[in-house]
C-alpha cells in the first residue's frame, strides 16, 4: 500500500517535555481536543524519528520530531485531529529512498516519501502509547482518540476481598452461543453486558467478572500458518488500546470511538449490576516474538531497552513467548504504569490479573524480587493501589515459582490450592477405586483454611489466597472429572502441547459415556469441587461455563479454538441445570455465613477461630493429622462476635460413615448446640437439607461427601 505524503516541512516551535504519546497542545472551544498535538516517543534506539500521520479524509503527511532527550523524541505537530491514524518512521527519508530497505512484513503500512512508485518504502511502528489500533487491508495504524464518554451516575461497586467472587470469562466465547442475546451482539462488549448474561452472573452470585485479554493482540505466525487464532489473546501488540475484534460489526464499522464507547458501554452496566471488572493483563511479554520476529513497535524503537537482554544483546525469555519486557528499564515501568492508570481512570477497570507476573518483578540480576520497583510503585500510587491486585505468581525462567512471595496489597493464584484440591477429590479417589490408597486429609484442611502459613511470611492474610480448582489454562472442571489425559490433537502440535500432569480422574472410562454410575460419580465429584472451592476462606475463582458443566472434549490448552469447542454452550439440559442449581446453592451458602461474621472476618486471627476434630469429635491429634489413610475430618468456623458458625464435615473415604459431631454448648454455657444440616453433596441432599442433629451425636456421612451445617 502506497500513501503520498504531503506538507512535510512543519515547524515545532515546543520542545518542553510531554507526556509520551500524543496529548494536546491546544483545547479548541468548549474545551474538545484540538488538532494541534505534541507527540513524544520513547525511541533510544533511533538517532532520527519521524510521525507519519493522516487526518480524517486527508492526505498523509510526515513530521520530524526534532527535540531529543534521554530516548525520547518529541515535538508538536499541526493538524493532527481526533481520528486521525499515525505511525513512526526510524530512518532519515533520504537514507530509506537510497536503500529502499522495506525491514518488516505487510504487517504494517508503508509509505513512500516521494509519491513517484519508486519502491522507496519504509513501514509504520505503533505507537506504545496509542490508544488504538486500526487495521485496514491487514496494515496496522494507531489512532489519536477522545476519552469522551458519558458515565452518567457510574460508581464502581468496592466489593470487598471477603465478599468477592470473582468469574474467569472470555468475552467472545461467553456469549457466542447464547439463545437469549441478538446474534449481533453475541460475541462482543455488548453481549457480555446484555441483561441476559448480567441476569446469569448475579443469579449466580458472581462479584467480580475477570476478562480474558482484552488488549489488541495479534496471532502468532505458527498458528496462522495452521489456520487457527490465538483465541485466548495472551500475545499483546498495545497496552492502551481495547481489542476491536470484540466489538459488534456495527462498532467496528464505525471505527475506533465506536469501539472505546461499547466497551465502555459494558463496564458501566456491568458496575450498575454491581459486578466489578477485571481485566487479565499481559505485560510481560509482547507480540513482536523473537529477534527473527515481526516488528510492530517496541523492537524498531528500542529493543535493547524496551526488552531484557544478556550482555551480549541476546534475547533472555522468561515468558516461553520470545520475548520479555525489561522491567530493569524505569522508562518499562512507567509504560506499565500508565497503561494500567488509563484503563482505571478511562475506563473505571476495577482491578487486574498480572500474567506471569515474577517476569514484571526480576530485577538486574533476573531474580524476583518482592521489593522491586514496580511492586514499590504501585504500593505509593493513589490509584492503582486502591484497585485489586492479582498476580499470576509464576513464569517459565529459573526461579519462577513464587506464590505466597508478593507483598501487601496482592493476592496470588494459588496453585497449591489447586492442586491440593484435585489430588484429594480426584486423584485420591482413583487410587482408592483401584485398590490402593489415597492420601491424607492435612493438605485439603489446609487449602480449606486458606492456606495461612503460606501468604503469613508476606505479611498477608488468608484473603491473599485466590482459590480456584480450574482456569482458562487446563481442563475445565467436567474434563477433570472426565478425561484422565488431555486430549489436544485439535491444536496441531500432536498433542505436545498442555501440562501432563492434571490429577483429574475420569470415574472409569476416558471422555464421554452414557453409563448412569459413571455419570452418577463424575457429578458428585464436581458437586465436592465445587462446594469445596465456596467453603474455602481465600477469595473463589470460577472458571465461565463450569456452573454449567461445560467441556472442551478434553483439550486442556484451548488458546487456539476460536469455536464452539471453547464457547459456552448454553442448552438446558437435566446435568446443566443440577449442576447450576448445586453451584448456586453454595455459593447462597458461603455468602449467608460471611453476613453473619464481623466485617474484618477472617483477618482477625485473635477472634476468627478454627478447631479441627476427627471422626469422633474429639480434637485433631498430630497422629491423625499424619495418618495417610485418614481421610475424614470435621472444621468448626466462625468468629467470637458472629452470629453463626459453620461445620464442615469432609469424608474422603469409600464408605458411608457415622460421625460424632463435636461437643458445643450455648452461648450461656448450658444446653447443646443444635446443627442444621444445610447442604450435602451427596444425593440426599434433597431428602436430608434441614436436618437437626445436636453436638456430641452422630450423623451419617456418605462417602466421598461434603456435610455442612450451621449453628
Amino acid at each position: 500500500m502506497v500513501m503520498p505524503l504531503l506538507d512535510t516541512a512543519l515547524t515545532v516551535d515546543d520542545s518542553q517535555a510531554f507526556p509520551l504519546g500524543v496529548s494536546d497542545a491546544r483545547q479548541g472551544p468548549g474545551g474538545a481536543p484540538g488538532s494541534r498535538v505534541r507527540v513524544a516517543v520513547y525511541a533510544p534506539g533511533v538517532a532520527t524519528l519521524e510521525v507519519a500521520y493522516q487526518a480524517p479524509g486527508q492526505s498523509w503527511r510526515l513530521q520530524t520530531l526534532s527535540s531529543l532527550a534521554n530516548g525520547v523524541h518529541q515535538g508538536v505537530v499541526d493538524g493532527f485531529p481526533v481520528g486521525s491514524r499515525y505511525g513512526f518512521l526510524t530512518a532519515p527519508r533520504d537514507e530509506a529512498a537510497a536503500t529502499g530497505d522495506e525491514v518488516l512484513p505487510l504487517a504494517v503500512p508503508t509509505v513512500d516519501f516521494d509519491d513517484d512508485d519508486d519502491g522507496s518504502r519504509q513501514p509504520l511502528l505503533l505507537d506504545p502509547y496509542g490508544r488504538a489500533v486500526d487495521e485496514r487491508d491487514g496494515f496496522l495504524t494507531s489512532v489519536r482518540m477522545s476519552s469522551d464518554f458519558d458515565w452518567g451516575s457510574d460508581g464502581k461497586p468496592n466489593i470487598p476481598w471477603r465478599n468477592t467472587i470473582v468469574y474467569e470469562a472470555h468475552v467472545r466465547g461467553q456469549s457466542m452461543l447464547h439463545p437469549d442475546i441478538p446474534q449481533a451482539l453475541r460475541g462482543t462488549y455488548a453481549g457480555m453486558a446484555h441483561p441476559a448474561m448480567i441476569e446469569h452472573l448475579t443469579g449466580l452470585g458472581i462479584t467480580a467478572l475477570q476478562l480474558l485479554p482484552v488488549h489488541f493482540h495479534l496471532d502468532e505466525p505458527h498458528l496462522q500458518n495452521l489456520g487457527l487464532t490465538n483465541y485466548w489473546g495472551y500475545n499483546t501488540a498495545a497496552f492502551f488500546a481495547p481489542h476491536p475484534a470484540y466489538a459488534t460489526k456495527a462498532a467496528q464499522e464505525a471505527g475506533p470511538q465506536a469501539v472505546q464507547d461499547e466497551f465502555k458501554g459494558m463496564v458501566r452496566l456491568l458496575h450498575a449490576a454491581g459486578i466489578e471488572v477485571i481485566l487479565d493483563v499481559v505485560y510481560n511479554h509482547t507480540a513482536e516474538g523473537g529477534p527473527d520476529g515481526t516488528t510492530l513497535s517496541f523492537r524498531g524503537l528500542g529493543e535493547q531497552k524496551y526488552y531484557r537482554t544478556d550482555g551480549n544483546g541476546k534475547y533472555i525469555d522468561t515468558t516461553g513467548c520470545g520475548n520479555t519486557l525489561n522491567f530493569g528499564e524505569p522508562r518499562v515501568v512507567q509504560l506499565v504504569l500508565d497503561s494500567l492508570r488509563y484503563w482505571v481512570d478511562e475506563f473505571h477497570i476495577d482491578g487486574f490479573r498480572f500474567d506471569l507476573a515474577v517476569t514484571l518483578c526480576r530485577n538486574a540480576a533476573n531474580e524476583f524480587d518482592p521489593r522491586h520497583p514496580f511492586l514499590a510503585a504501585v504500593a505509593a500510587d493513589p490509584e492503582l493501589s486502591r484497585v485489586k491486585l492479582i498476580a499470576e505468581p509464576w513464569d517459565v525462567g529459573y526461579g519462577g515459582w513464587q506464590t505466597g512471595r508478593f507483598p501487601v496489597g496482592w493476592v496470588d493464584w494459588n496453585d497449591h490450592y489447586r492442586d491440593a484440591v484435585r489430588s484429594f477429590w480426584l486423584a485420591d479417589r482413583a487410587a482408592l477405586d483401584n485398590g490402593g490408597r489415597g492420601g491424607s486429609v492435612a493438605r485439603l484442611a489446609d487449602a480449606l483454611s486458606g492456606s495461612a502459613s503460606l501468604f503469613e511470611p508476606s505479611g498477608r492474610s488468608r484473603l491473599a489466597s485466590l482459590n480456584y480448582i480450574t482456569s482458562h489454562d487446563g481442563f475445565t472442571m467436567t474434563d477433570l472429572v472426565s478425561y484422565d489425559r488431555k486430549h489436544n490433537e485439535a491444536n496441531g502440535e500432536q498433542n505436545r502441547d498442555g501440562h501432563g500432569d492434571n490429577r483429574s480422574y475420569n470415574h472409569g472410562f476416558e471422555g464421554r459415556t452414557e453409563d448412569e454410575g459413571i455419570l452418577t460419580r463424575r457429578a458428585q465429584s464436581k458437586r465436592n469441587l465445587m462446594a469445596s472451592l465456596m467453603i474455602s476462606l481465600g477469595v473463589p475463582m470460577i472458571t465461565a461455563g463450569d456452573e454449567l458443566g461445560r467441556t472442551q472434549q478434553g483439550n486442556n490448552n484451548a488458546y487456539c479454538q476460536d469455536n464452539p469447542l471453547t464457547w459456552i454452550d448454553w442448552t438446558s439440559t437435566p446435568e446443566s441445570h443440577a449442576m447450576l442449581r448445586s453451584t448456586k446453592r453454595v455459593i447462597r451458602l458461603r455468602n449467608e455465613f460471611l453476613a453473619a461474621q464481623p466485617h474484618d472476618y477472617p483477618v482477625r486471627d485473635a477472634r476468627s477461630y478454627l478447631y479441627w476434630y476427627d471422626r469422633t469429635g474429639q480434637p485433631m491429634s498430630m497422629e491423625r493429622w499424619n495418618d495417610n489413610g485418614n481421610r475424614v475430618v470435621q472444621l468448626l468456623l466462625g468468629s467470637d462476635d458472629g452470629h453463626v458458625a459453620g461445620l464442615i464435615v469432609v469424608n474422603g473415604g469409600p464408605e458411608d460413615i457415622e460421625v460424632t459431631l463435636p461437643q458445643v454448648t450455648n452461648d450461656d454455657g448450658t444446653g447443646k448446640r443444635l446443627f442444621d444440616l444445610r447442604l450435602t453433596t451427596s444425593e440426599l441432599h434433597d431428602r436430608r437439607q434441614g436436618a437437626l442433629v445436636a453436638s456430641g451425636e452422630p450423623d451419617e456421612v456418605q462417602a466421598h461427601t461434603i456435610n455442612i451445617y450451621r449453628t
